[in-house]
């Protein structure tokens, strides 16, 4: 019992640190809220509207990536202290896993996970021009293809010859 009395000691530090800090927020917080005390605040310029752009979901990317490293360093540091008793088993097992993770951190690399640059298109085909929209490109069939003032579809002709 003796040897986890450390770990209990900053179990109980920490939760004496958060409930401190909860108590000191309330004790501190502003009692009258006015609206200047409410509003945003940004080096000094009160911003007159809401900026309608989303969070980018790159960051997202680099955080999971973040996360995936951090938990492979979780693994080696064991690995790390105790690799003279392990042996060749434990030098093989942690050669698949470390293999295991870069391949995956190569796999992003090739997709683009960490490029932060404008965005490329996926084909260069100059066949295709990007000004076209799907809704041009599409035929319409059924009730909707009568509808006066729409013209009607162009035949399809080959060059193989004349139709029969």
């Amino acid at each position: 019992m003796g040897q986890y009395l450390p770990i209990l000691a900053l179990g109980v530090l920490a939760v004496v640190f958060c409930a401190l800090s909860f108590v000191a927020s309330r004790l501190m917080a502003p009692r009258r809220p006015t609206r200047a005390k409410n509003a945003p605040y940004e080096c000094g310029i009160v911003s007159r509207v809401e900026i309608p752009e989303r969070f980018p979901v790159r960051f997202f990317l680099v955080a999971m990536i973040f996360i995936v490293f951090d938990v492979e360093i979780v693994f080696l540091y064991p690995w790390a202290v105790t690799h003279g008793e392990l042996g060749l088993f434990g030098l093989v097992a942690i050669g698949i896993f470390s293999f295991a993770v870069f391949e995956s951190f190569v796999y992003l690399i090739s997709k683009g996970a960490l490029d932060w640059g404008p965005l490329r298109p996926h084909r260069d085909d100059p066949g295709v021009d990007a000004v076209r929209t799907t809704a041009g490109t599409l035929r319409r069939v059924g009730p909707e293809d009568s509808r006066p003032g729409l013209a009607p579809p162009a035949e399809v002709t080959t060059s193989a010859g004349p139709p029969p």
